[in-house]
């Protein structure tokens, strides 16, 4: 059996998927016979709306075919159609004795997936996740939005499945792995919806995500794995740079070895790994606001008079803008979502945001940050932290000291006044608890500069953009991790032998894909290098 793909098949937005399964076999037809072609799927479909009077979906179609001849290569591509090379994923095994089982700090995509990567091979990790399930969580977080009563362990940053699991639950990923595939396979194991496979923006939503989550600890739980949650990993023992014990606020564990996934806002995690003599170096990161507009005129400025049909996705977009070394740019664009309150620190406000699988709320948001460079903080990690929290302690002085957020109308912004109450664009940051205030004084005066001339260039490139009745909200400020933890090419941290940092939390990887994948690679080095202990 091999396996072929037709690529960029463009048909009208309205037609039936049918039709590029339809024009994939009549290219194979010149090849081969009807009876030898086994399968036909789409594997990827993606929306071309740069004409907004010509809207097509362009598909790539996977084919089986059962063939007893080789056709040439070249007369294959000259036809459009690829052979399909396919890798599996074979870890190699070492022979190293394992004294005791791994522990894994972190339970969001990257610390999931090496769990489950290491479990499904009889290593049975133990993971430690600061945070509570996805019910304790929920609850957690309902709280903070209708009292303004912060839980530090449990909230939108900490608890089971990470910042992402209250998010767009977007897998989009610039990274070209293979293992890519195999994350989105077992997303829709554990319950995301099957066009994630192959839609080219795929996203699972917050709704969806807490079930796939909920679905991946009981089959770790099933493959021997265990999950310690509302359990705070303080610091370890080590012997010759070795990791023996880790201790938490429940007591102390035997280990063989530590993965670091402890996500992007464990800042005291930080603190204590740098005091312990980890190697940590200050990464660019971006800070800035959530824009809110109503979804319809984003639609409306990306798809034209076919705004509203329902064949259509809801509009998304990715706006950027350059200057120099430094640049403004969309990011995490959350269409019908909300604004969340994102904040982990007590008297710190920050702002993410999240939609529902339909994507069915009113307002589309999205981050606009502008460039942070490590000269900007003083080039050291522990003043990269310090930033980002400044910020923050900030913007909860500007809202009022109550968890309320800072926000301000994209007309006030661009024109240098303030308080013009919100009209048209009603903010839904803790449904509508913001104070009107002014972003300049929030952000250092070269990012307010910057996110002003992105805003105008962004109006240019998207009708509508800089509205005056559009609303900022702020502070965006946990983009990504502000450091990274040094690992060399085994992946352990350099002056220890068995601690491996990996995910986004540690600066290798963006988003809930990409920290999938640095987990697995993680776990594929562990075992390269330890027998399994049963």
């Amino acid at each position: 059996m091999q396996k072929y793909i037709i690529n960029n098949i463009k048909l009208p937005y309205r037609t039936s998927k049918d039709a590029a399964l339809t024009i994939a076999e009549k290219a194979l037809l010149k090849f081969f016979s009807k009876k030898s072609i086994v399968s036909l799927a789409i594997s990827k479909r993606s929306l071309d709306a740069r004409k907004r009077e010509s809207i097509n979906f362009v598909y790539s179609v996977t084919a089986e075919v059962e063939a007893s001849r080789e056709i040439p290569e070249q007369k294959l591509l000259a036809a459009g159609i690829a052979r399909v090379r396919e890798e599996a994923l074979e870890p190699a095994f070492g022979a190293e004795e394992m004294r005791a089982r791994p522990v894994i700090v972190g339970f969001g995509p990257c610390g999931m997936f090496c769990a489950l990567m290491l479990a499904e091979y009889g290593y049975r990790p133990i993971v430690l996740e600061r945070g509570g399930d996805i019910a304790e969580r929920e609850a957690a977080v309902e709280k903070f939005l209708a009292e303004q009563v912060l839980d530090e362990s449990s909230n939108i940053q900490f608890g089971a499945g990470g910042a992402g699991t209250f998010s767009d639950g977007k897998l989009v990923t610039r990274i070209n792995d293979k293992k890519c595939a195999y994350v989105l396979r077992t997303l829709v194991e554990l319950g995301a919806p099957e066009n994630v496979l192959y839609e080219a923006k795929p996203h699972i939503g917050t709704d969806i995500l807490k079930k796939v989550v909920s679905n991946m600890r009981a089959r770790l739980l099933e493959l021997g794995a265990e999950i310690h949650f509302g359990t705070k990993f303080t610091g370890f023992s080590s012997s010759a740079g070795k990791v023996t014990k880790v201790t938490t606020d429940k007591g102390e564990l035997e280990c063989s070895l530590l993965v670091l996934a402890p996500g992007h806002s464990a800042r005291d995690t930080f603190e204590m790994l740098m005091e312990k003599g980890l190697s940590f170096v200050p990464k660019a990161f971006s800070v800035g606001v959530r824009i809110e507009h109503l979804q319809e005129e984003i639609d409306k400025g990306l798809y034209g008079d076919s705004a509203g049909d329902p064949l259509l996705p809801k509009g998304e977009y990715n706006l950027s803008h350059r200057e120099g070394e430094r640049g403004a740019y969309t990011f995490c664009m959350c269409p019908g979502g909300t604004v969340m309150a994102a904040a982990s620190e007590v008297g710190g406000v920050v702002t993410n945001g999240m939609s529902r699988y339909a994507r069915d709320g009113k307002n589309a948001n999205a981050a606009v940050a502008v460039s942070i460079l490590p000269e900007d903080f003083g080039a050291s990690a522990k003043g990269a932290i310090e930033f980002q929290r400044a910020l923050e302690r900030k913007a909860f002085l500007l809202g009022g000291k109550s968890y309320f957020a800072p926000a301000q109308t994209v007309g006030d912004f661009l024109s240098g006044t303030r308080g013009t109450l919100p009209t048209k664009v009603e903010p839904t940051y803790m449904n509508g608890k913001v104070t009107m205030a002014d972003m300049h004084e929030l952000l250092p005066a070269q990012a307010s500069k910057l996110l002003e001339n992105g805003l105008r260039d962004f109006g240019h490139k998207l009708p509508g953009y800089d509205a005056p009745y559009a609303v900022l909200t702020g502070v965006e400020s946990r983009t990504s991790s502000p450091v990274r933890i040094m690992r060399g090419e085994g992946f352990t941290a350099l002056g220890y032998d068995n601690i491996y940092p990996c995910g986004e939390g540690a600066g290798y990887a963006g988003g809930i894909t990409s920290a999938a994948v640095d987990g697995i690679n993680c776990a594929m080095h562990i075992m390269a290098r330890y027998k399994a202990k049963i």
